[in-house]
């Protein structure tokens, strides 16, 4: 009864009514989609917490803007069933404890899938799998049976399922099948995007993982609405985070909600990755004005 994001994409016309089932990448980035067409848009998410992963403060900004241009968005609302009426789509949802039923012309699962390893017989060939693909080492070389290699989404090497990581783990599971292992997994500075609107960037850690890590940082968080760079697109908000590390003032990771984050968490990317400071990130002499020279003002102070 609900279709995957490919579905959506190749929809000959947006419905007039549509309900998101999860909190994710594909549920926010579609959703704010479908609400510009004009359909009337509904998120159910399992529990308080959409985008697992994103800093909890510019998440929460982003669901608070993701409401006012009209979507609906219902947290703790695990779903218990889904059917298909007359009309569309029936979704009985628990929502804080009280049932509840919501009605779209259509739905969308954007709960996250698991990779399609079934038919592969794995155990046949005693290659051995985890809920999120095969078991590899750092090589991407199966932990019980050297002859095999996975990457991206079929590979269960601790990365998160991205294009870019797909990509990467490719090319480099290729190499080590034909070099012998000549290549570790090394996924530092990896940034994470949301293409709503606005959009948010993620990279390095988030303040709560640095702190439940005990780390020693400092931490800078400002909202940018008022900015130039934010009122001269008439977006509805700017945040940004940044995770210095005391002492050595290395970036470990920042998080930004803006019109110009898909650019700007590149730059932090480099930072964390090859562990550039605060400091030189704020000399170093960006073009003006871009979303890049934002960033000597959310360090300057630091």
């Amino acid at each position: 009864a609900l279709m995957t994001s490919e579905g959506f994409l190749d929809l000959d016309a947006m419905p007039e009514s549509l309900v998101f089932v999860g909190g994710g990448y594909i549920a926010f980035e579609l959703a704010h989609v479908a609400a510009r067409t004009g359909a009337r848009v509904t998120i159910l998410h399992n529990d308080s917490h959409p985008l697992h992963g994103f800093d909890t403060d510019a998440v929460a900004r982003l669901v608070d803007v993701t409401r006012e241009i009209g979507i609906d968005v219902r947290l703790d609302s695990p779903v218990a069933s889904v059917a298909r009426d007359d009309d569309g789509i029936v979704i009985a949802a628990s929502e804080h404890g009280m049932q509840r039923e919501f009605r779209a012309a259509a739905g969308v699962l954007a709960a996250g899938r698991i990779p399609d390893l079934d038919r592969l017989a794995l155990d046949a060939g005693g290659v051995e799998r985890t809920k999120k693909g095969v078991k590899v080492n750092a090589f991407l070389q199966s932990t019980s049976n050297p002859r095999v290699y996975a990457a991206g989404d079929a590979a269960d090497g601790g990365g998160l399922p991205l294009t870019p990581i797909a990509g990467y783990e490719g090319e480099l599971a290729a190499e080590n099948v034909l070099r012998g292992n000549a290549r570790r997994v090394d996924t530092r500075g990896l940034a994470s995007m949301v293409y709503s609107i606005p959009p948010l960037g993620s990279v390095g850690v988030t303040e709560e993982q640095a702190r439940a890590q005990g780390a020693d940082v400092d931490v800078r968080a400002g909202d940018m609405t008022q900015w130039h760079s934010t009122r001269r697109l008439a977006e509805r908000i700017g945040y940004y985070k940044v995770v210095v590390e005391k002492g050595s003032r290395k970036i470990l990771g920042a998080t930004i909600l803006g019109p110009h984050a898909e650019e700007q968490i590149n730059v932090f990317s480099l930072a964390v990755r090859y562990a550039l400071s605060a400091d030189d990130v704020v000399a170093t002499l960006f073009a003006y004005p871009t979303g890049a020279s934002d960033l000597e003002y959310m360090l300057e102070s630091s």
